[in-house]
């Protein structure tokens, strides 16, 4: 089924670390078009791969990457929002730059991706996006509250997508993993057994499978988690 995948083009935001990074990393071994943005990128360019610097929270950062994607590659099939920030605080013990800096990335950042490529999709009438979330999107855990923010915002934000994109051929899918055995942690002292995790590839496969669904139905909401549930 993988086999789908050569000839696509599959935009990459959050690519140098974590989810991003192992979804790149298949979805090249798969055969597809591959362009990959981060913060930390440098320009590298080949006929079925493109890496450049991204930064979401800058629209014309944004503007000027998506252009370069379809002047190289012709056209955008599919986008995987992976560029996400977190840190964890209760609310009143927290940082209001913190929480800006969740909300820009997280929430606004991916509503610029969205805001481009959504628009490009729609006017050649078929596309994937794939929003990755997290279960922190619908559930409310304590020293979150930014990063709930964000991503209770980007569901809403994907359900609005659905509703105005699914009538013009364009599909929207928010996934929505526990805790991920990935990047994101490095930099959190307090965090849950690691081991107990789900593997950073097993969320990259699962986005490859989203990708590669059978004709004839659109996957809405996908819900990962680790054996254990809520950690």
């Amino acid at each position: 089924m993988n086999q789908l995948l050569k000839g696509k083009t599959i935009v990459v935001t959050g690519a140098s670390k974590g989810i991003g990074r192992e979804t790149v990393h298949l979805l090249r071994k798969y055969g597809a078009n591959v362009a990959a943005g981060s913060r930390g990128s440098q320009m590298n360019v080949s006929e079925t791969y493109l890496e450049m610097p991204l930064d979401v929270k800058n629209e014309s950062s944004v503007r000027a990457f998506c252009e370069r994607v379809i002047d190289q590659f012709g056209s955008i099939d599919v986008l995987v929002n992976c560029a996400g920030t977190g840190t964890f605080a209760s609310v009143t013990g927290s940082s209001t730059e913190d929480f800006d800096e969740m909300i820009a990335v997280n929430l606004r950042g991916s509503y610029l991706m969205c805001k481009y490529i959504g628009g490009h999709m729609e006017e050649k009438g078929s596309g994937h996006i794939i929003n990755m979330i997290s279960i922190a999107g619908k559930a409310a855990l304590a020293g979150g509250g930014g990063y709930s923010a964000s991503k209770f915002g980007l569901l809403g934000l994907t359900k609005v997508l659905q509703a105005e994109l699914r009538q013009k051929g364009v599909q929207v899918t928010a996934i929505l993993p526990g805790a991920v055995n990935s990047t994101f942690w490095d930099h959190i002292d307090s965090k849950p057994d690691l081991s107990q995790m789900i593997p950073v590839q097993t969320v990259a496969e699962h986005i490859v499978h989203t990708i590669n669904q059978p004709p004839g139905a659109f996957i809405d909401e996908l819900t990962i988690m680790p054996p254990l549930g809520i950690l």
